[in-house]
């Protein structure tokens, strides 16, 4: 059997998500937030795609797994594919959550226009049991800003993540992503002065997100 993974600290793993989350203890972390592949089998215009993106096999197994190792009273914020959201709030359910927030990112940029100019991201605010209530609860509308992608395709910015974890979870709390990209997450979390453990199925992705909380960690 594999060892136990470290909870304490800042990680970025290269992993299924999946098996890794099984190696964690169940209610092992404080906070999840995660921006998992939209189903959409995206393709930037560079030609970048994103690991799974093109099948939902993984979709049930490791919102149920998030689900097993997050706190009874903690919460999950989750992006998801808008023009899929019948399967990611079936997998929500599925696993045990309850849907408790919805949020909307305003860009100031339209990221594709087709039968409307896309002018925002989305998530849904989780919840495992009944956690007490923020005491500032943020706007369901926040800031977003241009990464340009240069990390990842879906590159997510640090600001609106760190208002998150500071609102949704405490300091010293673990913050997990398991889908965790080019590691703005992690980067957002150790800022805000907690533990981060992210995974990643693409070493190169992982990599990067291992040199940005080194980075982060050193300045």
């Amino acid at each position: 059997m594999s060892a136990p993974l470290r909870l304490q600290g800042h990680r970025a793993v290269h992993c299924d998500c999946i098996e890794a989350m099984q190696r964690l203890p169940a209610g092992s972390v404080d906070f999840i937030l995660t921006d998992p592949p939209y189903l959409v089998s995206y393709r930037d215009r560079h030609g970048r795609t994103v690991a799974n993106d093109d099948n939902a096999d993984w979709l049930a197994p490791a919102f149920a797994q998030m689900h097993r190792v997050l706190k009874d009273g903690g919460y999950c914020v989750s992006f998801y594919g808008w023009n899929q959201v019948d399967r990611f709030m079936a997998a929500w359910r599925g696993a045990g959550f309850h849907i408790v927030g919805h949020l909307v990112f305003t860009k100031p940029y339209a990221s594709s226009r087709r039968h409307l100019a896309h002018h925002h991201e989305q998530a849904y605010l989780l919840a495992k049991g009944r956690p007490p209530c923020p005491r500032r609860p943020l706007p369901d509308v926040l800031p977003w800003d241009y990464t340009g992608n240069r990390l990842h395709p879906t590159q997510k910015p640090i600001r609106p993540l760190q208002m998150l974890i500071e609102s949704l979870s405490r300091p010293g709390d673990l913050v997990l992503d398991a889908f965790c990209g080019s590691g703005s997450t992690l980067v957002a979390a150790q800022a805000s002065g907690r533990h981060c453990l992210g995974f990643d199925l693409d070493a190169r992705h992982a990599f990067t997100a291992g040199m940005r909380l080194h980075s982060s960690n050193s300045a």
